[in-house]
Parts: C-alpha cells; sequence; structure tokens
C-alpha cells in the first residue's frame, strides 16, 4: 500500500513539474490574456511551443505533398446557410446539465464519465442521462443540489457580417473544404480519389473548457479529405502496400466487455474479419498512423477505438479515434477518422442548388455524388501529448526526448568561456553556418556549462555543441547526445554530418 501510493505521489510530482515546464520554457501559455486573468477556452504559444507546431505541420505538408495530397485554406466565417446544410445549426449541440441554485453548468455526458467511469454514457439519449443523475444521486459538486433538466446548448460562435447578415465561426475546417468541390474536381483534374488537406483555425463556445489545450474555444486543426468513388472504396490500390501493417484496434464490441488494451491486428485480417469494412477507409487508418508515427509517440501509448453504432454521428458508416495515453488525462483523442459517406456534398447540393454528381471512372459514364473519407487531426492535442509523453524525469534532471525533426531545437552552441573573444568568436559562426544551413541551432553563453544543458535538455535539444580553448588550436569541438549525456570530440568539419545523421553513426 505505501508503495502505490509513493508511486502516486510521484506521478503527481512529475505531472507538476511537467505543467510548470509547459509555461516556464515557453511551451504553452494561458488561460490567455494571463494579464486580465485570463479567459477560459484561450491559450498562448510561447516560442518553444511555435517552434514545435511549425516542426510538426511541416513535417505534415512534406509528406502529403510526396503521397499527391494538395493544400486549401478557406474563410474562417461562413453563412448560416452553409451551416444549415451542414447540419450543424441543427445538430453541432452538447447535452448540459445547470445547478437549480448556483446556476453551475456542466456537459453532462463528460459530467457522468468522470462521476461513473465504469458506465458506457456515449450515445445516451437526454432521458437516459437523466436517469443515471437521478438514479445515482449526482448532485452539483459546487452546493451539493439538484439539476435542472438536460439542455440543448449550440457550440457554434454567431456574428453579423456587413449589415446584418448572419454569419458563424467555423467550428471545423472540413466543411469549407467541401465547398470547394466543384474547383477542386476541375483544377485536379478528376483524378480521383481526389486529395487534399486544409489546415486552420475553427472554434466552438465551450461550456466550461477544462483540461488546458485539450478542449478550447479557438484551436487548430488539420484535416485531410478523400473524394472517392463506391467502387474505388473497395478496390483501392494504396491498400495493397500497406495491407500487411499491423495497427492497435480496439472495437466497440470489445470495448462493451470493458477491455482497454487493443488488439494489434493487420488490415488485411482486419478486413476479413469485419472489423473494418473498406479498404480505402482501412487505408486511412494506415495513413493517419503512419503522419503520428513520424513524430515520436512511444508505441505502447497508441491505439484506435472505433465508435459504436450508438456513439457515430448520424451521416458516419464507421468511425475511429486515434487516442494517446497520458498521465494526466486518460486516454486523449487527437485524430478522428471518419467515413462520411456522400452525405455532405448532397446536403451542399441541394442547399446551393448545385449539382456534385460526376463521373468518377474514364471507363463509365455513370455519374454519382464521391463520397468522402476524412482524416481530422487536432494539432494542439497532438502538441500536449506529444510533449507529455516525451516527458522524463531521471536523477533530478528533466529530459524532453523530443524527436531530432521536432525538436524546437535541433542544436545548441555554447563557448566555454564567454569573455574571451576568440571562443566566442569561433562559436557563433558555428552558430551562424549551421542556420546558413536551415539547421536550427540556439547559441546560449549565459550561466555555467551544466546549467545550460540542463536548459536545453528541458527544450528537447537532441545535440549541445561546447567550444572551448582546445577548438583555437585543433578546429575540434565536444558534442554531447541528450538522452544518453554521452560526449565525443569531433571537427568542427563533421559537425554537419553528425546533426543530420546522428551522433550513433559517428560513434560507430
Amino acid at each position: 500500500m505505501k508503495k502505490r501510493k509513493n508511486f502516486i505521489m510521484k506521478i503527481e510530482d512529475n505531472i507538476e513539474t511537467f505543467n510548470s515546464l509547459l509555461k516556464r520554457q515557453g511551451f504553452i501559455w494561458g488561460p490567455s490574456p494571463e494579464i486580465y486573468g485570463g479567459l477560459a477556452g484561450f491559450y498562448s504559444y510561447g516560442p518553444a511551443g511555435m517552434a514545435l507546431k511549425n516542426n510538426i505541420l511541416f513535417l505534415f505538408r512534406k509528406e502529403l505533398r510526396a503521397l499527391g495530397f494538395g493544400e486549401v485554406e478557406c474563410p474562417t466565417v461562413m453563412p448560416e446557410i452553409v451551416w444549415e446544410a451542414s447540419g450543424h445549426l441543427e445538430r453541432f449541440i452538447d447535452p448540459v446539465i445547470k445547478c437549480k441554485k448556483c446556476e453551475s453548468i456542466f456537459r453532462a455526458d463528460k459530467f457522468l464519465k468522470e462521476k461513473l467511469p465504469n458506465t458506457m454514457i456515449d450515445g445516451l439519449s437526454f432521458e437516459e442521462m437523466e436517469y443515471l443523475i437521478k438514479s445515482n444521486s449526482i448532485k452539483c459538486p459546487e452546493c451539493d443540489l439538484e439539476f435542472e433538466n438536460i439542455e440543448d446548448y449550440n457550440l457554434m460562435l454567431k456574428t453579423k457580417v456587413g449589415s446584418g447578415n448572419t454569419a458563424y465561426l467555423r467550428p471545423e475546417t472540413a466543411t469549407t473544404t467541401y465547398l470547394l468541390f466543384n474547383r477542386l474536381d476541375q483544377v485536379l483534374r478528376r483524378q480521383y480519389p481526389l486529395k487534399v488537406f486544409q489546415f486552420g483555425k475553427a472554434f466552438r463556445n465551450e461550456i466550461s473548457p477544462r483540461q488546458g489545450v485539450l478542449r478550447m474555444r479557438s484551436f487548430d486543426q488539420f484535416e485531410l479529405q478523400f473524394f472517392i468513388s463506391k467502387e474505388q472504396e473497395f478496390n483501392f490500390e494504396e491498400f495493397d502496400s500497406v495491407k500487411h501493417t499491423k495497427l492497435p484496434l480496439l472495437d466497440w464490441k470489445l470495448q462493451n466487455k470493458n477491455i482497454e488494451i487493443p488488439n494489434q491486428i493487420d488490415l488485411e485480417n482486419a478486413i476479413n474479419e469485419k472489423i473494418l469494412k473498406k479498404p480505402a477507409y482501412a487505408y486511412c487508418l494506415y495513413l493517419s498512423y503512419y503522419l503520428v508515427s513520424k513524430l515520436g509517440f512511444p508505441e505502447e501509448v497508441l491505439r484506435y477505438r472505433q465508435h459504436s453504432p450508438n456513439e457515430r454521428a448520424h451521416y458516419a458508416d464507421d468511425a475511429w479515434d486515434l487516442e494517446i495515453y497520458t498521465q494526466q488525462f486518460g486516454w486523449v483523442e487527437i485524430c478522428g477518422i471518419h467515413d462520411r459517406t456522400d452525405y455532405d456534398l448532397k446536403r451542399h447540393g441541394k442547399f446551393s442548388n448545385q449539382n456534385f454528381e460526376v463521373r468518377m471512372n474514364i471507363d463509365s459514364n455513370e455519374k454519382e455524388v464521391p463520397q468522402i473519407l476524412e482524416i481530422a487531426y487536432g494539432i494542439d492535442r497532438i502538441i500536449y501529448t506529444l510533449l507529455e509523453t516525451n516527458f522524463n524525469v531521471e536523477k533530478d534532471r528533466i529530459n524532453l526526448k523530443l524527436s531530432d525533426n521536432v525538436a524546437p531545437n535541433q542544436v545548441a552552441i555554447f563557448p566555454l568561456v564567454k569573455n574571451k573573444e576568440k571562443i566566442r568568436l569561433l562559436a557563433k559562426k558555428i552558430h551562424n553556418d549551421l542556420l546558413q544551413e536551415l539547421i536550427y541551432s540556439y547559441y546560449d553563453e549565459s550561466g555555467s556549462i551544466g546549467k545550460r544543458y540542463r536548459r536545453q535538455d528541458e527544450l528537447g535539444t537532441p545535440y549541445c555543441i561546447t567550444i572551448d580553448y582546445d577548438s583555437l588550436e585543433d578546429n575540434t569541438v565536444t558534442i554531447r547526445e541528450r538522452d544518453s549525456m554521452k560526449q565525443i570530440r569531433i571537427n568542427i568539419s563533421e559537425i554537419l554530418l553528425i546533426i543530420k545523421n546522428g551522433i550513433q553513426k559517428k560513434k560507430e
């Protein structure tokens, strides 16, 4: 019992240390604006956070362009008819409960999950959730009184444009991408499936946002869309090259048995065993996993969780969430993969009086409205979970084990003695030469070498290079690797090669 208590206390200490690190090293600040007390659901990124975010976006964009995706950008404000057509005005709602006395307000399903962790809440009706509240005597945590009945709460942020035109801030980037379909069909020369993605801000008027950047009112989305024919969904050429890839799949039937650990199953078997229906959709699961694997998440913290039939959106033929296990919040969704069928284009075709039927097979004159397969990432959630799962405290040393391709700094340059001008000038030259090679180098001459190492360990910098008196004599420097803390002496001319290829190759 004592060991378990000490273990829990250690986790809590680590979480507190981690949360402090996010602010202290300039990853995430808020709620913003801090100087006015902050507004819930709004956060700012400091220099380290923005560097990490931009590195993630650069990696995603590079990979997707190589896979034939095009990028679009759309307005964040759209007229009311768009959201009427998409169904958001009618269905984009949360169930809320309000205290009769103190007027505290909570999202009912999330509140029940906290109070009844062993009960399946997803997909329950208002009446069923109200029954659980009453039968379990769940009361307001603020004043211990009963709640009022559950009510609808629309998450859309409403505004006026021009002379009184009603509009809404988009709650997702996906819908704005669909509005471009006719243009995309033309400029991508009808090479189906059409593959596009969009990165940008979305806005949701969350009731009482908690959990930091995991649930915000203004957040970043990175969403991929496949416009594809029904025939291609089942005869998808790119599936053949990935069909033997094993993924951690937790289907809804396993969840009903209260199983949390997924099965590692290859995609072809998942199709044969009817866990997944369509090869093209299975490829979307592969692709979402492939991109995330490039970021450096430990494999053991990833899983796919399938939505139950009651949990799925009304238009979805299938839906899975890619989740990351965190110490602070448990399983966190970072990506949703949805088979949206032809719902979106049919709805927008009806409301705009546009015909979205197209010829998708060059060998056939038949036309159809494309199906849509979607991969929707929450970039803020990726940033938080990547930081938390790579955070380590090792013998009083904080070590952020970010991979080389996403760390805010790839290398830090230290002159051993800052008041020795020749050492300082050589250090500056090495730093500037690396910057010219597009290596993210950070120059630091403040404090002892030990303190400078610790600062860079906390930022996740893979390599630190120290320039000393010997450097002036033989053109060598000391390079230190973050995780092992091992140091080797190398020639200045070798720095670039080692930074690009990794210190292990030099040691071998």
